[in-house]
């Protein structure tokens, strides 16, 4: 992956069968770009580096059909083992939480700053007509953070009436492989917690 420049904008298609996900750097560089298959029992999702999905970059596949504490398993488009993302159980379902593992070893934990975020925008989404407008009042944010609890991303939704937007700034400094692995440990929490409203 080239140099990355702070903050990163991940756009989502929210009026789209199939989610899809752009995500550009601070010049407008397209880094990434996933178009998730619609209907799948056990979930695999191929990451490229363009919007004709020409050139695939990384796959990230469910380690069984039923995904309450699934592992997500990171490789590179040759099948290089680059890591794994891992809901958290029964902790996720208050708060989402996810470990990014490397090895098998937990290295960075992604994690939801406000709960309660979710909850108000979970059922003003459901009211007619007011729903539309929750895009533009509740915004989660989710913080990655190292073992040590120091903050080195912070994801935060922004308002949008007709996709879903958010943006990624650098809160310290990562290894350029802890960051490739972070980013798509971001890209995967985000296609599950859109998925679980």
């Amino acid at each position: 992956m080239p140099p990355i420049a702070y903050p990163l904008q991940l756009s989502f298609k929210i009026i789209a069968i199939a989610p899809q996900i752009s995500v550009t750097d601070a010049a407008g560089r397209l880094l990434l770009y996933v178009k998730q298959k619609a209907f799948r029992l056990k979930e695999k999702v191929t990451v490229f580096a363009d919007e004709a999905q020409t050139r695939p970059l990384y796959s990230i596949a469910a380690d069984r059909i039923i995904d309450f504490a699934a592992q997500y398993d990171i490789t590179t488009a040759a099948g290089g083992q680059l890591g794994a993302v891992k809901r958290r159980g029964v902790r996720s379902i208050w708060r989402a939480h996810y470990d990014v593992l490397r090895s098998g070893t937990a290295v960075l934990t992604v994690r939801e700053e406000n709960p309660w975020i979710k909850v108000g925008d979970h059922f003003l989404g459901r009211l007619p007509l007011i729903g539309i407008f929750s895009g533009y009042v509740f915004n989660p944010a989710y913080l990655v953070s190292r073992p040590d609890d120091t903050v080195v991303l912070r994801v935060q939704k922004r308002p949008a009436l007709w996709e879903g937007r958010y943006e990624v700034t650098k809160q310290a400094e990562l290894p350029s492989g802890e960051e490739e692995l972070a980013l798509l440990g971001v890209l995967m929490m985000l296609l599950l917690e859109r998925t679980r409203g």
